[in-house]
């Protein structure tokens, strides 16, 4: 198997929701549940009832606002019970990556209930006299996921009412000590990378919104949060076989990288592999 297609087939590790259960809002599919926290919810009547098409909130409850308060509830209610572990920040529920925002849930319940995530990365470049180079992040000791692997100058995922932009923004600010005057200047790279993964927690269906930051030579990104022990300026070709030939680098950031080999011609496009790739990089939240 390609160097650079066990790191896209790993993060779509599941074919299908086969076995899961659909979860709606209204009529809108929104997400999907194994069977153990569904039979968790079946003690929450008053907020969630199940039926022919699988489980969906009370129609009762209208209204975003209403809607989050009631998954709120039924969120920490099942973290008691060790479904999730809730981590008091808020992301946007929506049927397609989109689609409106139909409520909030906590982001460490997304998983559990299979709902779509999104999130921004960042490609820090600086275009030297000796070619293409990239600042990497080398993750804190202490992360929950991913501990101490190599990781994006910027990424993170986007809460509640922001977007991507704006959430690039402050995590640039946040992570790298990157000045909101020069983190705007990141472009969109024209890109948006998905994919699907079953963990013991549950379902990830993430959206990455890709962004590329050209940065001046005399720029150094300093810690800013405590996710990111410090930071590295590495030669393009180095990360290319860090991802090619390791397991150093966080297991999503692996298919930002790959994009970005494709589209700076580290990777050839046009050969039969890069043709792969490119087709194996956005499978779509199912």
């Amino acid at each position: 198997m390609s160097g650079f297609q066990r790191h896209i087939d790993a993060c779509n590790n599941i074919a299908s929701p086969a076995g899961l259960i659909p979860f709606r809002i209204g009529d809108a599919p929104v997400g999907w549940l194994g069977p153990d926290l569904a039979r968790a919810l079946t003690f929450h009547p008053r907020e969630i009832h199940f039926d022919g098409s699988g489980a969906a909130l009370a129609t009762n409850i209208r209204g975003a606002g209403a809607r989050s308060d009631a998954l709120a509830r039924v969120a920490r209610a099942v973290a008691d019970r060790g479904h999730c572990r809730i981590r008091d920040e808020a992301f946007d529920v929506r049927p397609t990556p989109g689609g409106p925002v139909l409520a909030t849930l906590d982001r460490g319940a997304i998983p559990a209930f299979g709902v779509i995530a999104q999130g921004v990365h960042v490609n820090g470049l600086v275009r030297r006299a000796d070619g293409l180079h990239l600042w990497v992040g080398v993750r804190a000791a202490h992360k929950a996921v991913a501990p101490g692997k190599l990781d994006h100058i910027v990424a993170g995922g986007i809460p509640a009412g922001l977007s991507p932009f704006q959430c690039m923004v402050k995590e640039a600010g946040e992570e790298a000590s990157i000045p909101p005057d020069l983190a705007a200047r990141a472009r969109p790279s024209g890109t948006r990378l998905s994919y699907m993964m079953r963990l013991e927690e549950g379902l990830r269906r993430d959206v990455l919104h890709v962004f590329d930051l050209d940065l001046p030579q005399d720029f150094t990104p300093i810690p800013n949060d405590h996710e990111v022990a410090r930071f590295e300026l590495w030669p393009a070709r180095r990360v290319l076989e860090a991802v090619r030939d390791t397991d150093e680098v966080k297991f999503n950031v692996n298919l930002v990288l790959i994009d970005l080999f494709l589209r700076e011609g580290l990777i050839d496009p046009e050969w039969a592999e890069g043709r792969r790739l490119r087709a194996g990089l956005d499978q779509g939240p199912a």
